[in-house]
């Protein structure tokens, strides 16, 4: 049975007041543990002076106490959210963080994710798990305003709940105006949620739902989960998180802080290669091509088409002297090297060798020969220093270059997308028209679709770190040399009695420490996040990767994210009816077979708590015409607002727009609206709004706590909004062959209200819809 603070006939007033009370203890509580860390973080920072060992203390310890503040001012505002009635047990209280009393350590308030808290997620009238009532507390700054109760005790309860879980909480936090930023749902989270929440850390997890179904939700805080339960283990390797755009990332930003968890990373696919940030726009025909996993043939390729052969002898002039390279000498190294087995850049010093040794046969044969015609007077030694001057050489230097280039996939990538005769070269399985959509000019920024093929094309070439490695032993040789010198001063300065040296009660400082140890103090320490870290780290491999709107990514894609986790631990979310890249999937199946074959769980996600049911009604006719064995996620909601529909004429289209959102705005409040356009119209129907709403957001990284915002249907994948307006729905499912899709994600963003504007006839998928005047 709920009941709901507002019925004092349920639940007295005094009960109010008693919960006000425990919440300010735990508020009294938190403030000290603030203060506490506070003065700790202050103290450490006073703490100048000291050996380096000190300063490395000194530096953890604010760290610590950083992490810990910043815990404290995540959780703040609404801490402490439920609370567990037993038939034979104390009550316990359920919040953000968990806090223990002094001394005992019993727990004053139980974290949500530890094990004893999840009967509040978990326990039904049919199966209580010992509870009597589930207390929901709700919280404004540091104040109760209300309390929702679910009596399980069927012999106690007038009448069974057989609605969602915490279903007055759960209505109320969907009905909740919407800010621009997403919400945690830790007091709201459902059965079937926590169940994907909590499960095993191994393999592949896929989350299936349709819009609305909190998949996103559920993922942000399964990587919570994840950090509390397995800290030992993620803290060392890190979570990431991918997402389908900034904007998405943006609007997700404050859920894992909400939740006290700062350490994971969130990047889009266009973020995932160090050195490059991917933002440039291209056809969605050649994104289509890039994603294929074609490419690695080009790729492959493309790299062994810079691995010259010339067609005539190549001249080299060394002092003077011309030294002559003929095909067949350039041919036999190339073989060599590639008979190596080794990448292409680590490959490079074979093919050096073979070529500088047959130059160098070339010098010694003009210096070194006997005029009696005898053998030559040079013997290896000449020959090694032949050998040594001409590396030497720039003029050998830059023919090597030329032959076989040290390549970078900045260069590899950007080299071949810019010229004809090089694709041309290296795809000849494409056709002349997909390689035209291929090429670029070469001022034009690197896209999403690019990041996978740098990827592979590092994975390709390699990389040469041997230089890294020897002035790294140069800078440890150094710091010994060091050590060794500061020893020796140490223990001259102390006077040693010639009968005491060897006493074994004696101790000096060799006693006490090395030079090797002496030289590790003075090693320069990374003090970057493991988040950091692995940014910069292209070959960094994750202990969780949770991928969101992960139907988007093409073949190329998941082969990135494969290597970000070896282990193959991770969280697929997404919704196969919403796919809009030509690249992306139709089946989960297809995506995952050729890394893990049928070894990946599916979940799935089937009630709809965002979008109400009149409007899911109509988006259903449109997952009809997409694939009529799809079933729409059932909605938790009536809101009794229809959805609309009004045809205006196309050159009355702004004006109307215009109109249109102004009204909504005064219906909405302090909501959002979202008004989601054809990507071609972008630009014209964005200035009618902005005509109409000066403070309006617009561009390809919108501003999303405006109280409007105009977006593309691939902006808005993943946001939602209180109100939304489609416009020119035609013209959306007409700009893809999977324009059905996109017009399906575009009608299911809204949380309250939903308006089609149409310059045209309606797609017949929306037939149904109320027109307005």
């Amino acid at each position: 049975m709920s009941t709901s603070a507002g019925h004092p006939d349920e639940i007295r007033t005094d009960e109010l007041d008693r919960e006000q009370e425990y919440v300010g203890t735990l508020y009294g509580r938190l403030d000290d543990l603030r203060e506490h860390a506070a003065q700790r973080l202050s103290r450490a920072l006073r703490e100048t002076g000291g050996t380096l060992q000190d300063r490395s203390q000194r530096e953890s310890a604010v760290a610590l106490y950083s992490e810990q503040l910043a815990q404290f001012s995540a959780v703040e505002q609404g801490l402490c959210f439920g609370r567990l009635d037993f038939h034979a047990a104390a009550p316990r209280y359920v919040g953000r963080i968990g806090l223990f009393r002094d001394g005992d350590h019993q727990p004053l308030l139980l974290d949500w994710r530890a094990p004893a808290a999840r009967p509040f997620y978990l326990a039904t009238a049919a199966s209580p798990e010992g509870v009597a009532r589930r207390r929901y507390i709700r919280t404004r700054d540091r104040k109760v305003v209300g309390l929702d109760d679910e009596v399980l005790d069927l012999a106690a309860a007038r009448d069974t709940h057989a609605g969602p879980a915490g279903e007055a909480a759960l209505l109320a936090a969907i009905g909740a105006t919407r800010t621009g930023r997403m919400r945690d749902i830790v007091e709201t989270i459902q059965a079937e949620q926590d169940r994907v929440i909590r499960a095993d850390l191994d393999g592949v997890l896929v989350v299936q739902g349709g819009p609305g179904t909190g998949k996103t939700a559920v993922a942000l805080h399964r990587a919570a989960y994840l950090l509390y339960t397995h800290r030992r283990e993620l803290s060392a390797r890190g979570v990431l998180i991918v997402g389908p755009n900034p904007t998405f990332l943006r609007y997700i930003s404050q859920v894992l802080p909400s939740l006290a968890e700062t350490g994971v990373l969130l990047r889009t696919l266009g973020d995932l290669f160090p050195g490059v940030t991917a933002r440039a726009d291209e056809p969605a025909g050649a994104a289509e091509i890039k994603g294929r996993l074609a490419m690695t043939e080009v790729l492959a390729a493309a790299i062994r088409d810079r691995q010259r052969v010339p067609d005539e002898p190549l001249e080299i002039v060394v002092e003077r002297d011309t030294l002559v390279l003929d095909p067949e000498t350039i041919r036999a190294a190339r073989a060599s090297a590639r008979r190596s087995g080794k990448l292409h850049n680590l490959a490079r010093p074979i093919f050096d060798t073979e070529i500088v040794h047959a130059l160098a046969r070339q010098v010694a044969d003009r210096i070194g020969a006997d005029p009696l015609g005898g053998e030559n007077l040079l013997d290896e030694a000449d020959l090694a220093e032949i050998r040594r001057e001409l590396r030497a050489e720039p003029e050998v230097q830059a023919v090597l270059d030329w032959l076989w280039p040290i390549l970078t996939p900045q260069r590899l990538v950007g080299s071949l997308l810019v010229s004809a005769d090089r694709l041309a070269a290296a795809a000849p399985q494409l056709t002349d028209a997909e390689r035209a959509l291929l090429l670029r000019g070469p001022e034009h920024g690197w896209t999403p679709a690019d990041v996978p093929l740098l990827d592979e094309a590092a994975e390709l070439l390699g990389e040469d770190d041997r230089a890294a490695a020897a002035r790294q032993q140069r800078e440890r040789r150094a710091l010994a040399e060091y050590a060794e010198g500061a020893l020796e001063i140490l223990t001259g300065s102390r006077s040693i009695d010639v009968e005491d040296e060897d006493d074994p009660e004696i101790l000096s400082a060799t006693d006490l420490l090395t030079a090797g140890r002496l030289g590790e103090r003075h090693e320069e320490e990374d003090r970057r996040t493991t988040a950091e870290r692995a940014a910069a780290d292209r070959r960094w491999a994750f202990g969780h990767v949770i991928v969101d709107e992960a139907q988007e990514l093409s073949p190329m894609a998941w082969r990135l994210l494969m290597r970000r986790s070896p282990s193959r631990s991770m969280t697929v979310a997404g919704d196969v009816a919403q796919t809009g890249d030509l690249s992306g999937a139709s089946s989960w199946a297809q995506v995952l077979a050729p890394y893990v074959a049928d070894r990946w769980r599916l979940v799935e996600l089937e009630v709809n708590y965002r979008t109400p049911a009149e409007i899911m009604a109509v988006a259903a006719g449109v997952l009809a015409g997409i694939d009529p064995s799809l079933k729409p996620p059932r909605s938790v909601r009536e809101t009794g607002v229809a959805p609309w529909t009004f045809r205006v004429p196309p050159q009355r289209l702004a004006d109307e727009l215009a109109g249109r959102v102004r009204r909504e705005l005064a219906e909405v409040g302090e909501g959002r609206l979202g008004v989601i356009v054809p990507t071609g119209r972008l630009d014209a129907l964005a200035r009618a709004v902005v005509d109409a709403a000066p403070e309006a957001a617009v561009g390809a990284q919108p501003e999303l706590e405006s109280p409007v915002v105009v977006l593309t249907v691939r902006q808005a994948k993943g946001l939602e909004f209180d109100s939304v307006l489609v416009v020119d729905p035609e013209g959306i499912a007409a700009e893809s062959p999977r324009g059905q899709s996109d017009l399906y994600v575009a009608l299911t963003r809204a949380t309250q209200r939903l308006g089609v504007l149409h310059p045209g006839p309606l797609p017949p998928a929306l037939s149904g819809l109320d027109q307005s005047s």
